[in-house]
């Protein structure tokens, strides 16, 4: 083949190629219609579905915030149950005999204790110990024979809850004696 032919053969291919209306990657034009329907209705699919997920979440954390208004409204109803027994106990000290009046009311106290050491609230021991400022508050000091800085009386008992103090304790703390 003479190479001047050679060069117009290939020409003609590539011409051919040019302007053939068909590539082998497009898609028909009928066919491209059915994708555009077919993209359009995932599209509203996975819009359907994301707008349902974002309502349930919004429920949902609504929900959950009732919850925590509803717990945080009712969590000292079984405290306040069992105080009620404590209440029942003085109104009958107080209907009975003044003679037997003593006796009740250690009862009553020792009832008490009971529940709140069973809500977790158990008294501040702090007569005999060092002062602590973050369980004692001192009310007064006073000359004693004690070591400097031990609490020698309480005045008012202090209480923790679980780990966190709730009140401190009222107490005097022992000074040194001034020397005559």
């Amino acid at each position: 083949m003479d190479p001047s032919k050679e060069e117009e053969f290939i020409d003609s291919d590539e011409k051919k190629e040019q302007e053939s209306p068909e590539k082998k990657d497009d898609v028909p034009p009928a066919d491209q219609g059915n994708a555009d329907d077919e993209i359009q209705r995932k599209y509203e699919e996975l819009n359907d579905r994301f707008l349902r997920l974002a309502a349930d979440f919004d429920n949902y954390r609504k929900r959950m915030e009732r919850e925590i208004q509803t717990r945080t409204r009712y969590a000292l109803e079984g405290f306040a149950v069992d105080l009620l027994e404590v209440a029942d106990n003085f109104e009958r000290a107080l209907s009975a005999d003044p003679s037997s009046a003593r006796d009740g009311l250690e009862q009553i106290h020792k009832l008490f204790g009971a529940i709140l050491e069973r809500h977790g609230v158990v008294p501040i021991g702090a007569r005999g110990r060092k002062f602590d400022p973050s369980e004692h508050e001192a009310v007064a000091c006073v000359p004693s024979d004690e070591e400097e800085g031990t609490v020698v009386d309480e005045v008012c008992c202090g209480y923790r809850m679980h780990d966190r103090v709730i009140r401190c304790a009222k107490v005097t703390v022992a000074k040194k004696k001034e020397s005559e």
